[in-house]
Parts: C-alpha cells; sequence; structure tokens
C-alpha cells in the first residue's frame, strides 16, 4: 500500500475525491489531506508520502512551488497535478519540474483511476527493481570467487587495518583465524627454445593461452594439497600462484618447517603430473595476518634468488639471507587510522586501533631504541590531531609535564599502551565537548539572528546559514538536535509569540501585525495563527484583554 496526500484548498473536490474513489483498492492509503501548499509542507516532512496529489491553484503557496519545493527535498516522491483548461501554461513548467501525471479539470473518477493506477504501474516497477534479492544475490554468489581473488591480492601487497581485514574476510566467507602466517610464491618455470623471428609473433598468442592452461592446473595440484594438509589458502595473484599459510601453531619454526614441506610437496607433483617445473619462493613467518604483506615481500625476494641458485627449487628466504629482523614502524596507513579515530570514531574504535599498534610488540625482537622511536612516532600523531583540533596540551597530559620525556620512563609495552590510551581518551573527550559546545554556540546564534530579524519576510535558514558563514545541510541537523525542533517550526514559534504580545499590547489591526511579524500574506498569518492556537488573532485579543 503505497502512502498519498491529497492537496485541494476546494472543500467540496477534496471531499468528493476522497468519497467517491476506493483508494484501497488501487493499492493507495491517504495518510492525510491539505488545504494549501504550506500546510502539505509540513505533512510530507512529517509522513513521507509516496505520492502527492496537488492542484495548482491554492492559497499561500501554489501546486508548482509545492512541487518544486517537493523535488529539491524528496525527488522520488511521485506527483499528479490537477489543472484546468484556463491554466494549462502552468502545465509547461510542470513539465520542467518533471511532474509525473496532470489531470485536467473537469475529471471523471475514471480518468482519474486510470492516472492512478498508471503511477502504481511505475511505483510497483521502482520497487521490484530494489527489492530484486534474488537477482542481487545470484549476481554477489558469482561474483565472490572474484571478489575473493582480489581482497586476498590486496591482503599481500599492501598493509591493511586490522579492522577492514575482519570485515572483508567475514564479508567474503574467508576464515583468516590463526596464530602464524606465511606467504609463498610459486614461479611457473618458462622454457623458450630459440625459434626463427617470422614465426616469434604467431607464437605469443599461443603461449598466452598455453600459460593460463598450466596456471590452472599448477592451481589445481595446489589446492589439492594445500586443502589435505590443512594448510591455507591458494589464489592467483598476477603470473604467480600464492600459498598463504594459515597456522594455529604460535611456534614459528614449525610453521615454516611444515609449510616447507608442503611446498616441495607441490613442486614434486607438478613435475611428476604436468611434466613442468616451478620455482617457489618462501617468506618469513609472521605472528598476525595484517604484517602478511611483510611475508610476501620477503617471498619475492627469495623467488629472486633463482637467477643465483637456479629453477625448480624451493627457496626459503631464511635460507639465502641473513636478515636482521624487521624493526616495528608506525606507517602512514596506521598514523591516517588513528588520526581519524581520535578526530570522528568512538572511543571504541580508537582502543582497538592502539590495541593493533601495540599487538605482539613484547613477542618482536626490538630494541629498546627501536620502540621509544615507535611510541614517538604515535605519540607526534596525537599532537597533531591535538594541534588541529585546538586542543591544549595541558588538557591531555597535566601541567609541568614533557609528554616526549614520559616514553622513556615505561618498563614495558603494556605500561606505554595503557599512557597513550588514557592520552588519547583525554583528547576525544576535549574533542568531543568542544565540538558540543560549538554546536550549541551556533544554534545560539542563529537563534538570536531570527529573534532579530524575524520580521523580515525573507528570512531562511539558508540566510542564517549564510550569517554564519556554513551549509544549510550540515546546520541543519545540528540545529534539530539542539532545539529539539526544526528552524521552520522554531521561526513560526518567535513570530506568533511576537504576534501575541503585540495582540494584548497594542491595537495595530491583525494585517498590520502580519507585516510587522514577517508574513507578506495576512490571510496565512491568521491560518496559522489559528492552527496554533485554535482560535483567531481577533478572538485572542478579546479574550486577553476580557471583553
Amino acid at each position: 500500500m503505497y502512502k498519498l496526500i491529497l492537496v485541494e484548498d476546494e472543500e467540496h473536490v477534496r471531499e468528493g475525491l476522497l468519497e467517491e474513489i476506493d483508494w484501497n483498492q488501487y493499492g493507495f492509503e491517504v495518510v492525510d489531506n491539505a488545504e494549501n501548499g504550506k500546510e502539505a509542507v509540513e505533512m510530507i516532512d512529517k509522513l513521507l508520502p509516496d505520492v502527492v496529489v496537488t492542484d495548482i491553484q491554492m492559497p499561500f503557496m501554489n501546486g508548482l512551488q509545492l512541487s518544486e519545493w517537493i523535488r529539491d527535498n524528496y525527488p522520488m516522491t511521485k506527483i499528479i497535478i490537477l489543472t484546468g483548461y484556463d491554466e494549462f501554461e502552468y502545465a509547461q513548467k510542470a513539465i520542467r519540474l518533471q511532474i509525473d501525471e496532470y489531470v485536467l479539470k473537469p475529471f471523471s473518477s475514471d480518468e482519474f483511476i486510470h492516472i492512478l493506477t498508471k503511477v502504481k504501474r511505475q511505483l510497483d516497477d521502482e520497487v521490484a527493481d530494489k527489492e530484486n534479492v534474488l537477482t542481487l544475490s545470484e549476481h554477489y554468489r558469482k561474483s565472490l570467487p572474484v571478489l575473493q581473488g582480489v581482497f586476498l591480492s590486496s591482503l599481500v601487497t599492501s598493509k591493511l587495518p586490522a579492522r577492514e581485514i575482519h570485515e572483508k574476510s567475514s564479508l567474503y566467507h574467508i576464515d583468516l583465524n590463526g596464530t602464524g602466517f606465511m606467504v609463498s610464491v610459486i614461479n611457473i618455470d618458462v622454457v623458450r627454445p630459440e625459434m626463427p623471428n617470422n614465426i616469434a609473433a604467431s607464437s605469443t598468442l599461443r603461449e598466452t593461452g598455453e600459460t593460463q592452461l598450466q596456471m590452472f592446473a599448477v592451481l589445481n595440484i595446489a589446492e589439492e594439497i594445500v586443502h589435505k594438509h590443512s594448510l591455507g589458502k591458494v589464489f592467483i595473484h598476477g603470473d604467480h600462484l600464492i600459498v598463504l599459510t594459515i597456522s594455529q601453531d604460535q611456534d614459528q619454526e614449525l610453521v615454516s618447517q611444515r609449510t616447507l614441506e608442503v611446498l616441495e610437496e607441490i613442486r614434486q607433483s607438478v613435475e611428476k603430473y604436468l611434466k613442468l617445473t616451478v620455482t617457489i619462493g618462501a617468506g618469513a613467518v609472521c605472528d598476525t595476518i595484517e604484517h602478511i604483506n611483510e611475508s610476501y615481500n620477503n617471498a619475492i625476494q627469495a623467488l629472486d634468488y633463482r637467477l643465483i641458485i637456479g629453477n625448480n627449487k624451493v627457496i626459503w628466504i631464511d635460507d639465502v639471507e641473513t636478515r636482521r629482523c624487521d624493526t616495528i614502524s608506525f606507517d602512514q596507513l596506521q598514523e591516517q587510522s588513528l588520526i581519524r579515530s581520535l578526530k570522528v570514531g568512538t572511543v571504541q574504535e580508537a582502543t582497538e586501533m592502539i590495541d593493533s599498534l601495540f599487538a605482539g610488540l613484547e613477542q618482536l625482537p626490538v630494541s629498546i631504541q627501536d620502540f621509544q622511536i615507535y611510541l614517538l612516532e604515535i605519540l607526534t600523531a596525537i599532537i597533531k590531531v591535538a594541534k588541529e583540533m585546538n586542543v591544549e596540551l595541558d588538557e591531555m597530559f597535566g601541567t609541568n609535564i614533557l609528554p616526549f620525556a614520559e616514553i622513556y620512563k615505561f618498563n614495558n609495552p603494556q605500561e606505554a599502551k595503557q599512557w597513550i590510551l588514557t592520552v588519547c581518551t583525554k583528547l576525544m573527550n576535549n574533542i568531543a565537548t568542544d565540538r558540543q559546545s560549538s554546536y550549541k554556540k551556533l544554534v545560539e546564534e542563529a537563534i538570536a539572528y531570527m529573534k532579530a530579524h524575524y520580521q523580515d519576510s525573507d528570512i531562511s535558514i539558508s540566510k542564517v546559514c549564510k550569517h554564519l558563514h556554513i551549509s544549510a545541510g550540515y546546520f541543519s541537523n545540528i540545529f534539530k538536535k539542539e532545539a529539539k525542533t526544526t528552524f521552520v517550526n522554531y521561526l513560526m514559534q518567535i513570530r506568533m509569540e511576537a504576534a501575541k504580545d503585540m495582540l494584548r499590547s497594542t491595537d495595530m489591526k491583525t494585517f498590520e501585525i502580519a507585516e510587522q511579524i514577517g508574513f507578506s500574506d495576512p490571510n496565512y498569518f491568521s491560518f496559522c495563527f489559528r492552527k496554533k492556537f485554535g482560535i483567531s488573532p481577533k478572538e485572542y485579543r478579546n479574550s486577553a484583554r476580557g471583553v
């Protein structure tokens, strides 16, 4: 059932339509009706109808002005215009406003029902498009393997935030839970025999197709063996196959040993069954999935050693390079994530971000100097946010405290983490308080401006926002949240209170009072006054004076 609002100033036309048409039979519920466009605006804001049926000629706000407002604020709402033959020039403007349908007066019930049925078909088609869940689900199911491959490729080639990894692995149904991770890269060894130049070009296309077939053949063998040993995932990335080890073992030596055994089985099986050779580069083990790109880089480096060692081998980076353990680093992606959490995130998001920054530090062979540099980088990012948000450092660290000196006092990563978390919480609380204070001040300035200029008939939220130097869309939400009502309602309240005061204390005519409080149409002022207080301005004056 679609919601409909009927806007018609002629009562007999309005009542006739309401009584003569079985709206429910044609799929509509008339949720309200209005006498003019101004009244309809409030109803539309409140009831969010699917269809608005409106006359053109009405007091206070005509049908085309109402339609223009609907198109600006609720562009998906269907509009049916009621118009007479002598108003046909208005219909030309209606076309420009993209009015969905119009009905020429006088019209019969059958003619109107025909238009209603036509509009309902349009609504049904739009709903069907939006709710075609089966089609979308099937499309998603077919696309899932591709999405999984793209995600796994991005996982090994770039450092993704823990939150993004968790969200996407859950979305794409990939289990990445483990305590030991390792990346290996399988490269098919290509032997290119010498050939005459005149056939080299024609062979290129054939070689490309053969390479793809070989890639899938190796993929099938690798998947079967990896699945048999429950080692992890296999996927294609560019010209290589990637084996992602996901282990529950915390002993890194066991993880690497088991992976190398599986890789050797893959190498031998490819050679035996496909008569091909592959060279496999294996990276170092890491204990969190967020750092898996480091293992991938290791694997690529190990693969490069085939130029020295030769093809058809499993090459482990720890066998070919005596490497110093990577020091911890606070990279650009982590800095951006922390800054975003502090500025616009929740305390929980900031806590999770800081947890990820300190995850596993105690198990890493990191020197005290590297750890202190790491803390300095994190602290610098936090102070940068404080500066940008105009938060005094005393609010975060207290007086007589040198924040950069504090990092040399910690005995372990947990102490440092707790201190960083406390500092971040204080910073976020200050940002939230300042933001709320800023919102309150904005609304207070807006109300002061409204009270000083409510007499202007052209005062609007856009004019107030121009005075405050902010956007209307941003401010309308703030105003509604702080004032507990809309800008239009608050302005109306100011004007009505001023009208009551003038009616009590002056002998001004009603039309003079209407003009004094910003109404260009005295009839509309009387209409609004009666709607708000239940009596006319004249009745209120007589009551206030005991007449």
